[in-house]
C-alpha cells in the first residue's frame, strides 16, 4: 500500500489521544501482516501540511504498554506514506532538569523491556536487519524540532537519555535509582520497541518527552504519590505549546 507522503506523523501516549488542531481528518485502519495497529490514524492538514495522528494505547487508552503492536502501528503508518514519525511520550523526571510540566527531546535511550517483539527480523525468511542504532533518535529530525521550539518561543529541553521500562506498573525507588546511575534522565513505558522499529523501516524518528511527574523517589518529596490527576494536568500544561511548535516543524 502506498499513497501520497505525509508531511509529519505523530504518534500519541498517555494523555493524547486527539491532535485537535487536525482539519479535514480521515481515519485509515490498514491492516498489515503484522495485525492491526492501536486505532485509526487519522490523516489531515495542519498549517496546510499532510500529518496524520495516531493514538499508541488506542483512542481510549485500553492498550498497556506492553500489548501494544508497535509493529503493526509502524508498519501502518509507513505503508500510508509516513516518513518522519515524532513521537510523544509521557514520561517520569529522574535527574534535576526534567522535573514535570518539562517538554524535552532525548537524544539517547537505554531499553529495558523484555518479552516484546522488537524487529521486523522475526520471521522465518525474513531479511536480517543490522541496523545503526547509535543515535537513536534521527539527529537531523531532532535539530528541526529544537530549532523550531526556539522560533515557536516553546521551552523544550535539549538532550538526556530516555529509559524504557516494562511497565504498566510504574518503577519502583530502587529501579529509578538503578536508572539514574546507568545515565538515564527520564523513564517511560513505550520508547521501545518503537524506536528500533522506525529505524529499520528507514524512517526518520524522534521522542518528544512529555514529563507528567517525578519518578519513585527522584523528586523533593521521595514519599510523594502520583495521582492519574496530577498526571494529566501536568501533560495538559506540558503540551500546551505543540500546536505552536508542530506549525514551526512543518513550516521549517
Amino acid at each position: 500500500m502506498t499513497t501520497d507522503p505525509i508531511d509529519l506523523t505523530l504518534i500519541g501516549g498517555t494523555g493524547i489521544y486527539a491532535l485537535a488542531e487536525l482539519q479535514d481528518a480521515e481515519a485509515h485502519q490498514p491492516v498489515t501482516k503484522y495485525g492491526p495497529p492501536s486505532g485509526p490514524i487519522r490523516i489531515g492538514t495542519l498549517a496546510g501540511k499532510r500529518v496524520a495522528f495516531l493514538a499508541r494505547h488506542g483512542e481510549g487508552h485500553s492498550l498497556p504498554p506492553h500489548r501494544i503492536n508497535y509493529r503493526a502501528n509502524l508498519a501502518a503508518l509507513h505503508a500510508l506514506g509516513a516518513t518522519r514519525v515524532l513521537a510523544l511520550n509521557t514520561v517520569g523526571g529522574i535527574t534535576e532538569r526534567f522535573g514535570p510540566r518539562v517538554l524535552a527531546c532525548p537524544e539517547q535511550l537505554i531499553d529495558y523491556t523484555w518479552g516484546r517483539i522488537s524487529t521486523y527480523c522475526e520471521e522465518e525468511g525474513s531479511e536480517v536487519l543490522h541496523v545503526d542504532f547509535g543515535d537513536p533518535y534521527a539527529p537531523m529530525l531532532r535539530r528541526t524540532i529544537l530549532a523550531a521550539a526556539k522560533r515557536a518561543d516553546v521551552a523544550l529541553v535539549d538532550g538526556g537519555c530516555y529509559g524504557a521500562t516494562q511497565g504498566p506498573r510504574l518503577e519502583s525507588k530502587a529501579e529509578i535509582a538503578r536508572l539514574r546511575r546507568d545515565g538515564c534522565d527520564l523513564v517511560g513505558m513505550t520508547g521501545m520497541p518503537e524506536a528500533g522499529l522506525a529505524r529499520e523501516l528507514g524512517l526518520e524518528y524522534a521522542c518528544l518527552a512529555i514529563v507528567a511527574n517525578w519518578a519513585a523517589g527522584a523528586g523533593p518529596d521521595p514519599d510523594e504519590v502520583i495521582t492519574l490527576q496530577d498526571v494529566l494536568d501536568n501533560v495538559a500544561a506540558a503540551s500546551a505549546g505543540l500546536p505552536a511548535l508542530l506549525r514551526e516543524i512543518l513550516a521549517g
